[in-house]
């Protein structure tokens, strides 16, 4: 006895019929990364996978503002260190400085901030101590 599909019921939904009129067009012929394993494939299951990953293309961070800009003026003083010139240490502690002071008049979210602005004039000192050059 062969099996009869009710009428008005198609075995072919229209996703399915949509999916696979795009196969017959080479709609996924040429996808970057088919055929190849998903990146995380191997990764340890995580329930926030996606939202991590836009996070991250998107440049963006779990940090609250407050420590954001702590690590931030950490990376300056680092980058400070690497610095070639005079000019540049002043540069870049003028543009942590003023987040620093903007930060002061109008306190960020998350945990006290506990920065206070760079003395420049005693960052470009160290600077030029331990480039071993005198003052220009």
């Amino acid at each position: 006895m062969t099996e009869r599909k009710p009428p008005g019921v198609s075995f072919e939904t229209w996703a399915d019929r949509q999916i696979r009129e795009a196969e017959e067009r080479g709609a996924f012929a040429n996808l970057p990364g088919a055929g190849k394993p998903l990146p995380s494939a191997n990764a340890p299951y995580d329930e926030m996978w996606w939202i991590r990953g836009k996070m991250q293309r998107e440049g963006l961070s779990f940090l609250p503002p407050s420590l954001v800009l702590r690590k931030e003026a950490e990376d300056a003083l680092a980058a400070v260190d690497a610095a070639r010139s005079e000019d540049e240490v002043r540069r870049l502690l003028r543009e942590v400085n003023a987040k620093i002071e903007e930060a002061i008049r109008v306190p960020p979210e998350g945990p006290p901030l506990n920065l206070v602005p760079y003395d420049v004039e005693e960052k470009v000192a160290d600077w030029r101590r331990r480039q071993g050059s005198s003052p220009s």
